[in-house]
């Protein structure tokens, strides 16, 4: 991989994680506008599946439907676990704060990641738990307990 490319990924990663706060709020809002947080995750979640499918049909990239035979109950998961995320952050967020919300949300991706990692489930390196990476995660864990004492 190219470094350009790399770096490209990188930054695309961080501008991910920076619209997170965004979207919850906006969703957050939302959920008071239309008086119903499952209303607004459906309305989010219905705009986001527009989007995606123009941008499928814009490129042309299609799906047969005999690929969905193939699929195991737990390739599904992936959009109940974007929907719990976005129910949860309009939810949540407004009332705990967009800092907290998003250092918890950061403490439960770092969490899971180590030990996806460590097992080396779902397509990931097998990557092994260490000293240093479970001292990262007291650290934010610190982190978090700093934050909701101030």
């Amino acid at each position: 991989m190219s470094p350009q490319i790399y770096w490209t990924l990188l930054a695309m990663a961080f501008i991910s994680g920076a619209f997170m706060p965004l979207q919850a709020g906006i969703n957050g809002l939302l959920a008071k506008e239309v008086s119903s947080v499952l209303n607004a995750a459906t309305i989010s979640f219905s705009v986001g599946t527009a989007a995606l499918l123009i941008l499928a049909f814009w490129q042309r990239d299609t799906v047969s439907l005999s690929s969905f035979k193939s699929l195991h109950w737990w390739h599904w998961a992936g959009g109940l676990l974007g929907a719990f995320f976005v129910f949860t952050a309009a939810f949540v967020a407004p009332r705990i704060g967009a800092l907290l919300f998003m250092a918890l949300v950061l403490l439960g991706q770092l969490s899971s990641a180590v030990f996806l990692d460590h097992q080396g489930w779902v397509g990931y390196k097998e990557i092994p738990i260490n000293f240093g990476k479970v001292a990262g995660l007291l650290l934010v864990l610190s982190g978090i307990w700093v934050i909701r004492r101030s």
